[in-house]
This record gives structure tokens, sequence and C-alpha cells, in this order.
């Protein structure tokens, strides 16, 4: 019996020996923020489950028109998305609005269950590809008050640097509640969120994403993707405030290499003008959930629009932002991406650049200065500068 108990544990530990390591935290996206109470926890996981368990069926309200099936499909591990889940928008070409929403913008539903047929763009429409963000940090985004956002903004360029960076300002939906101490223009607000910053707070985002991706309504979007017309909700608000609570508390990137080459890295990146606009440092302000309020935090983005040049001009906008204009993108988690887009970079708005290099390179406007900043650096900075990048 001895012989027989000793011969398992030989064997159990032999094979711990072969089991892959589980990977350091600060190489996931996924996780809460430190923190949280126990009920908070316990709302995190619902959300989690909801988020990217959950895949929908027929029986369960998908379509008849969708994008994917599930939040998850297109999130893989909270990380951006690939070619594959590429997401089209169509139907605004300037600050006037959509003309197409009658016609199913401004997304495009490019599935479609049984015995439906998918949407294709309207004549007429300009449309442009959106690759699914990471969502992590996203809590801390939302807790930054306005006024902090606009204390970057320059729109006439004061400094003459040739760098504005301004707010979009757009309609504030019906269900979403101001933020405390809001800064309105017009009857507007600052958007924050998506690739124009057309989204005001998370349950737009989540609400909308779930009607327009998954073809799901809710008393939030109450809307059916096919008819164009008001119906039943499909999902309950408790799981939709379950996944905003999530997307609100996941963690925040962390950086994974500090050594002297990154921190060399870290300087070219601010003297050739990349921090101007990729804002390293943020502070939050006050939040319902304390785990959010009042902490520092590094996006490495303005969250501020910026024109990028006719290169990045697909026709197409959102808000009032105009068609060459696109929200700073947070650099935070970016050396992680690559796990979540099938082993090779996807960048910027629509997946177009292939590597960090191509990224920068394409990059034009108010963006120009830095671009040629970075042309004029030696091959070993260069490979500093991404290596910085690439540990964030």
């Amino acid at each position: 019996m001895k012989r027989y108990t000793w011969f398992c544990a030989l064997l159990i530990t032999a094979c711990a020996e072969f089991e892959p390591a589980a990977p350091a935290d600060n190489e996931l996206l996924d996780g809460p923020v430190p923190g949280l109470t126990e009920a908070e926890n316990l709302q995190f996981i619902r959300g989690d489950v909801a988020f990217n368990d959950e895949v929908f069926t027929v029986a369960t309200g998908l379509g008849p028109l969708f994008v994917a099936t599930s939040c998850g499909g297109c999130h893989p591990g909270d990380g951006k998305g690939h070619p594959f889940t590429t997401l089209a928008r169509f139907g605004q070409a300037n600050q006037t609005g959509n003309q197409f929403l009658h016609m199913g913008g401004p997304q495009l539903q490019n599935r479609a269950v049984p015995g439906f047929s998918v949407e294709q763009i309207p004549a007429g429409a300009t449309s442009s590809l959106f690759t699914p963000p990471a969502n992590t940090g996203l809590g801390f985004v939302d807790a930054v008050s306005d006024a902090d956002l606009l204390a970057w903004a320059d729109p006439l360029d004061a400094d003459g640097d040739g760098i504005s960076g301004i707010a979009n300002w757009i309609e504030l939906k019906s269900y979403s509640t101001e933020r405390p101490n809001s800064i309105v223009q017009n009857g507007k607000y600052i958007g924050r969120f998506g690739k124009k910053a057309a989204t005001y707070d998370l349950l737009q985002q989540t609400a909308t994403a779930y009607n327009q991706d998954i073809g799901i309504a809710s008393t939030y979007e109450p809307i059916d993707t096919y008819l164009h017309a008001e119906v039943d909700p499909e999902i309950s608000n408790q799981t939709i405030q379950d996944v905003v609570f999530y997307l609100k508390t996941l963690k925040v990137p962390e950086p994974r290499s500090t050594t002297a080459e990154i921190l060399s890295g870290k300087e070219l990146f601010t003297t050739i003008g990349c921090a101007k606009c990729h804002r390293p440092e943020m502070k939050t302000g006050a939040s319902p959930i304390a785990a959010l309020a009042n902490k520092t935090f590094f996006p490495y983005s303005d969250f501020l629009l910026h024109d990028m040049g006719p290169g990045l001009d697909d026709g197409y906008t959102e808000g009032s932002a105009l068609t060459s204009e696109w929200r700073t993108p947070p650099l935070w988690g970016l050396g992680l991406s690559k796990n979540s887009q099938g082993g090779q970079y996807f960048l910027l708005h629509d997946g177009r650049a292939k590597s960090i290099e191509q990224a920068i390179l394409l990059h034009g406007g108010e963006a120009n200065t830095s671009k040629e900043n970075f042309e004029a650096l030696t091959v070993d900075e260069k490979k500093k500068l991404i290596q910085f990048l690439e540990s964030l």
C-alpha cells in the first residue's frame, strides 16, 4: 500500500512538471481591479460569465441579423479583435448625422440566421472598418472628469505645435446618467469611448453592442435590427448592468519590463512628440466604485479627437467628428495585442497596420511631425522605442 501511494505521488509530481506554467498576471488583460468588495466581486463574476461564456442562439434571441454570437467572440481574452471580427460602419459623411439609419445604419450586420439575408451597404453610403478594441481599464477612463479631458484640448492650436485635440460632442442617450460635474455644450456631452469617441458611457456601449452586434433587444435599445421596429426585450436589465460593471472593473494593463533599453525608448517617445496625444498619465475623479476613485493610471491617450490626415480618412464619421478625425487610441496593453489577434498585429482603427512601426508610419495630419521625428531616429533608437511600446 505504501509503495502504491508513493508511486501515485511520484506520478502526480512528474505530470505537474509537464503542465504549462500559468501566465503571469501582467501577461493577461482579464481580471478585476484590486479593492472590490465581496458583492462587487460577485457582480464582476456575473458580468464575466455573461460577456465571455454566454453564446446566443436563435432560441435565445440571436439576430435575425448579427455580427457575432457573443461579446467575447469579438474581444477574446478582453483583447483586440482581428480581421475576422472587424466591423463595418456606414451612413454618416459629415456632422449632419447618419442619413441611413432607416436602412440599417450605422452598423452592417453581415451574418443572418437561416431564412434571412445579410445587410448590404446601401448605395451612396460612406463606410469604414472598425477593429474591436481591448476592453481593459475602461472604468478608469469612465471616471476621468470632463474638465480633465478638456484641459488637454487645444481646438485653435494656441501653442502652435500643430496639434489641436478636440472633444466629440454628442447627444446623451435617454437611458444614460449624466456624470457629476459634466460639461455641456449646446445641449451635448463629451463622448470618450469608441474609435470616434462617439459613445458617452459604458451602458450605451454595452446596450448598443448587444443590439447592433448580436441582434439582442433590451429596454435600453429595444430595436429589431431587421424590422427596424421596437420589440420586447430579449435580455434582462440585470445582465446588461452586470456586463457594464464587469467592463468598468476590469484591471488596467500592467507594464511587463523596465530594462534600460525600454526606459530609453520611453524617453524617445516623449522627445519625438508622441506623448502630446498619447498622454501617459491621468487621474480619475469621484466614483461610486471606491476601487476606481481618485486613482492615477497610465493609458497613453488623451481620449480626444485628432485629424490624422487624408491617409486615414475613410469618408465616414460619428457624432461631431470630421471624417479624418479619430480618438487617440490608448497604448496600454499594446504588446499583448497579438495574443488575441492570432499571433500578429492588426493595428489602427481598421487593422491595416501589421506592425507597430507600420502603424507609426501611417500617421499623418496632426501626427505628421512625430512621424517624421520617428523616421529620423537611428535603427537602434527605433528598436528601443518599439520595445518600450511593446512593454506597455
